[in-house]
């Protein structure tokens, strides 16, 4: 498979789920976000950078799935080497779990919010 082909395959599968987009990302590349947040993003096809909570991310780490982020090590960034079809995949499936802590914390804040405004009307 090309790299042109699995960088294809990635954004198509990324942007097939709900709310999320791809554009742009302002350091070359292209980046995947769900509303005002970044769920991660590619340099060309053999590149991904995607941002984790820090217990996430020592997870990763300790599996062996990610590497430390090659310019901000001490950051919730995590880096992963696409090199293969496999690792496409994989690559998928990190921008999922990015994807799914987003959505986790959307549910949240809008929980929060009823909850919220529901006080304030009954007081």
């Amino acid at each position: 498979m090309t790299n042109s082909a699995k960088m294809e395959k990635i954004v198509n599968e990324v942007c097939a789920w709900p709310g999320v987009v791809a554009q742009a990302h302002r350091y070359g590349g292209i980046e995947f976000r769900l509303g005002k947040r970044e769920l991660g993003h590619l340099h060309g096809a053999s590149l991904l950078d995607v941002p984790f909570p820090l217990r996430v991310k020592k997870e990763l780490l300790a599996a062996g799935e990610a590497e430390e982020h090659h310019v901000l090590p001490e950051s919730g960034w995590v880096s992963f080497r696409i090199r293969s079809q496999a690792d496409g995949e994989h690559a998928v499936d990190l921008l999922r779990r990015s994807f799914e802590i987003a959505t986790e914390s959307q549910i949240k804040k809008t929980k929060n919010i009823l909850v919220t405004t529901l006080k304030e009307q009954q007081a």
